[in-house]
């Protein structure tokens, strides 16, 4: 079976294939534009995509959006996170954070998934912190800035290590549970 991973970004498809690897699914990596609509909600997004994905012919794709909740920046960048990286990046972020005690912050992926007829939409979490500092030259986006433990950056982990808590490994996890409760399984 073969997956199109509707993606601009390369490492966000890398993920997918470490991931779903096991399953002898194939990852192909596709460009195909659609418009994110402006809304708080990354299940909203994700809802909006596919349905206009599917409008335009396409079936047995996935898709997701991604955010980094900051706690201290009431959820700001939130959904606008991907714009905030391309604009200000990890070091306008820390100046936002500069005098601020509360660095919590909460990283969020919500995946949807149209596979053989079947959709799912799942969204994991990751719990963590914003550091004072870019760290590590791993991974892609905020990873640099953003700690689980308060210790290392995902930046700095290695790639398993960093999915096996991360947001998006997380999301990985919980859509494999939903497609395994609607018949589609690693066996097939």
């Amino acid at each position: 079976m073969i997956l199109k991973v509707i993606t601009s970004n390369p490492g966000k498809v890398e993920e997918f294939r470490r991931e779903f690897a096991d399953w002898g699914v194939e990852m192909e990596h596709a460009r195909i534009p659609y418009e994110e609509i402006q809304t708080s909600e990354l299940e909203e997004v994700v809802k909006a995509g596919m349905e206009e994905l599917r409008s335009k012919g396409l079936r047995d794709f996935i898709i997701d959006d991604s955010g980094m909740f900051v706690d201290g920046l009431g959820g700001f960048p939130g959904v606008y996170s991907s714009y905030v990286q391309k604009t200000v990046g990890n070091k306008g972020v820390l100046k936002l954070m500069e005098g601020r005690e509360d660095r919590g912050a909460v990283f969020k992926c919500c995946i949807g998934c149209d596979i053989r007829g079947e959709t799912v939409i799942v969204t994991g979490e990751c719990r963590g912190v914003i550091l004072s500092e870019e760290r590590g030259d791993g991974g892609f986006g905020y990873d640099p800035i953003f700690s689980q433990d308060g210790k290392l950056s995902f930046a700095e982990m290695p790639l398993d290590d960093k999915n096996a808590i991360s947001h998006r490994g997380n999301a990985f996890r919980l859509l494999k549970d939903r497609l395994r409760e609607v018949g589609i399984s690693d066996s097939d």
